[in-house]
């Protein structure tokens, strides 16, 4: 196994140049998730600046004479502002250092790592942006779910529960997004559920629908609720974040592919 991880040595990963900044996804939470260009990333930086939803087991990859600064941001709770992340990358990379963004997820899916690209663009500061295993997709596998079969649902929407505010998001056309798609993926939903559930079935969704929200996705203490989407008021007392939410025929699946049980878990890496 120690040779198979060796070759990695020989091929050729794209050089980190002083002064640019990486942003990089970590993937939904458990370190094993991230990308090769990830973990070489790690290896190479300077600085890394890193949210709230990346494990220290994997920040423990990184050089002990690289530089880890928290930049979390968590729904309800005190946290940076993002403009003045945005400059801190700009200034450590006016400064010449390699610059890892770090971020739970995927940066582009709900993740601000646009915001923080913008910044860079308007600075000249060159950049790489690295995807990571989103936790619409790769978290839900985690829990037997998957985001979409061929017999269920050809479409799959993706939504944020709250906007910059932390408010329930007023821009969404709710009645339009309860017909979009069969399968609904939600990030940071858990605060205003309620209500969102109130909204869909308003919009026309059937009540009877299945709904599973998946807390710590990935991680040994996963957990997975199931109700329905009329039954949500039932449910809320339960659920803690971090959590994705999925609504629509997929989560049956669990019955048959609930696969990371028992002493799957007990490996810290996933």
């Amino acid at each position: 196994m120690t040779g198979h991880f060796a070759a990695l040595d020989g091929l050729g990963f794209p050089p980190f140049e002083p002064g640019t900044v990486w942003l990089v996804g970590a993937g939904p939470g458990a370190p094993g998730l991230i990308s090769l260009l990830g973990y070489y990333a790690l290896g190479q930086a300077d600085v890394i600046v890193y949210d709230a939803l990346v494990s220290e087991t994997l920040l423990a990859l990184a050089p002990p004479s690289a530089e880890r600064v928290y930049a979390g941001k968590r729904g309800g709770k005190p946290s940076e502002k993002q403009a003045d992340i945005s400059l801190k990358l700009v200034e450590w990379a006016q400064k010449g250092k390699r610059v890892l963004r770090l971020k739970g997820g995927d940066p582009m899916v709900f993740g601000r790592g646009a915001e923080e690209a913008g910044a860079l663009v308007a600075r000249g500061i060159p950049f790489r942006i690295v995807p990571g295993i989103t936790a619409g997709i790769g978290g839900l596998a985690y829990a037997g779910i998957p985001a979409t079969m061929r017999d269920t649902n050809q479409s799959v929407l993706f939504l944020t529960g709250h906007d910059e505010t932390g408010n329930l998001p007023s821009a969404l056309d709710w009645a339009a997004v309860a017909k979009a798609a069969p399968v609904i993926v939600m990030y940071m939903a858990v605060r205003h559920l309620g209500s969102i559930a109130d909204k869909l079935m308003a919009g026309g969704r059937d009540p009877a629908d299945r709904l599973a929200v998946v807390t710590n996705a990935t991680l040994p203490g996963q957990m997975v609720v199931e109700a329905t989407l009329g039954t949500v008021a039932e449910i809320e007392h339960l659920l803690v974040t971090p959590a994705i939410v999925v609504l629509g025929p997929v989560s049956a699946q669990r019955q048959d592919f609930d696969w990371w049980v028992g002493s799957l878990r007990e490996n810290g890496l996933g």
